[in-house]
């Protein structure tokens, strides 16, 4: 199959492609990525679970890259990334995830909720009386890069810093960087890593009782953690404690709205905040392909053999929507039976923050609607040109009280569709969308 990732029709609605697969080849070979992909829910489900497909790249990461040409210029990159946790198996990988994991655990999390509730109402506070408001800068980024960055122990008010660092990292798990994202991903390896190490130096004459400090305890204890592992490990938390939940606020609150009537209807008791948040994971879920390397040969069908050390691509977005595993599976229906959705993988890789980020989900879209019932839409949001991971470009929001008493914002607006229908025309689409935004 060739589907371009950048083709805009992908980019602002994959699940009508992905339907197209399930009906036709679940299974097959993506000509852009060069690999097998698994569009259906129960192939995705199967290989994140099977031993036989694995994170780390045959000979380990440096060993595989390093066969590259043309890599000096990620040295920090590459030299973050061979130390994650997320590129490794057993039995480094479970001494690793089993240091963490403690802080991450149920129990551990929800003593997090009365401070993710005052911070979320915090945001809220800052904002409410604008008369127009980008969600996503305004309260998805700030909400889980601050929680995150408390978590660890590092100054919050470095968040917005370590959200451009992450940002610029993250640019390389997209199809074909160029050499400048190359470039700008190594520099922010470089810094965050610099970062990370000033504050391990910090808590050298002291424990300090926050996940950093936990880290730090574990490289001068028994639990044998290198220097090089820490500052992996710490770099992989704050980004990956930040980076999808992002995503996820911002289509959980475009799905939402998309209902219409009071949102607050699906938020009326834990039970219905639960179920509501796991059909936003579900339906629009942040993160759309997980790569897997084989260890042995696989023989996915007759034609789709994987040898060993070659790389498949599981479609978690696509999953999520096959009709052979959820009924009506492009309606929004919370509280479904068939609620199974593998949003945050399976298997011994499965997501080490998804008790925080549901906590975080629930909390922060709970209080936003209370706060602001008359939410709506400013106009009809576009996602970004960053597949694998799927997120808005901006989300514009307001709510009644300046509804049709603003003209400053009419006025933008207005200027606005304008601007795109003739960028619409310009790139030759035959049904420009007059209320879409520009990317």
């Amino acid at each position: 199959m060739r589907i371009d990732p950048h083709d805009g029709r992908f980019i602002q609605d994959p699940y009508a492609a992905y339907a197209f697969l399930q009906g036709t080849a679940p299974v097959f070979f993506w000509e852009e990525y060069g690999f097998w992909c698994l569009a259906g829910y129960d192939e995705v489900n199967r290989a994140l679970r099977d031993k036989r497909f694995g994170r780390e790249r045959p000979g380990g990461y440096m060993a595989s890259v390093t066969a590259e040409k043309d890599r000096a210029h990620l040295a920090d990159f590459d030299a973050l990334e061979a130390g994650s946790m997320l590129e490794l198996e057993p039995p480094v990988h479970t001494r690793l995830r089993t240091l963490v994991n403690r802080a991450f655990v149920s129990r551990q999390v929800e003593r997090l909720r009365p401070r993710i509730e005052q911070l979320a109402n915090q945001l809220i506070d800052r904002f409410e009386d604008e008369a127009e408001i980008d969600l996503l800068p305004a309260f998805a980024t700030p909400l889980p890069s601050i929680v995150i960055a408390e978590m660890l122990g590092a100054p919050t008010d470095m968040a917005g810093q370590l959200v451009e660092w992450s940002n610029r990292m993250v640019e390389m798990y997209m199809h074909a960087p160029t050499r400048a994202t190359e470039l700008a991903a190594n520099a922010a390896a470089r810094d965050f890593a610099s970062f990370i190490r000033s504050e391990v130096e910090r808590r050298r004459n002291g424990m300090v009782d926050d996940l950093l400090g936990l880290l730090v305890a574990a490289r001068d204890g028994g639990d044998r953690l290198s220097d090089a592992e820490l500052v992996s490990s710490a770099v992989l938390l704050l980004n990956a404690g930040h980076e999808a939940t992002v995503h996820q606020i911002g289509n959980a609150v475009r799905t939402i709205l998309a209902e219409g009537g009071d949102p607050r209807r699906f938020f009326e008791t834990p039970e219905a905040t639960g179920a509501t948040v796991e059909e936003c994971l579900r339906i629009d879920p942040p993160l759309h392909m997980f790569t897997r390397y084989a260890s042995e040969r696989v023989e996915l069908t007759p034609e789709a053999i994987i040898e060993p050390g070659q790389q498949i691509g599981l479609l978690l977005g696509a999953a999520n929507n096959d009709p052979a595993a959820f009924d009506a599976p492009r309606h929004f229906l919370p509280g479904r039976p068939d609620q199974k959705n593998v949003s945050f993988g399976a298997g011994i890789h499965f997501c080490i923050g998804a008790p925080l980020a549901r906590l975080e989900l629930q909390v922060a879209l709970k209080v936003l609607f209370d706060r602001l019932p008359t939410l709506r839409l400013a106009y009809e949001p576009a996602y970004r040109d960053s597949y694998h991971f799927h997120g808005l470009e901006r989300l514009k929001v307001e709510w009644w009280r300046y509804r049709g008493i603003n003209r400053s914002v009419e006025a933008r607006r207005k200027r606005h569709r304008t601007d795109h229908s003739a960028r619409s025309r310009l790139r030759g689409e035959t049904e420009p969308n007059p209320t879409a935004p520009t990317a």
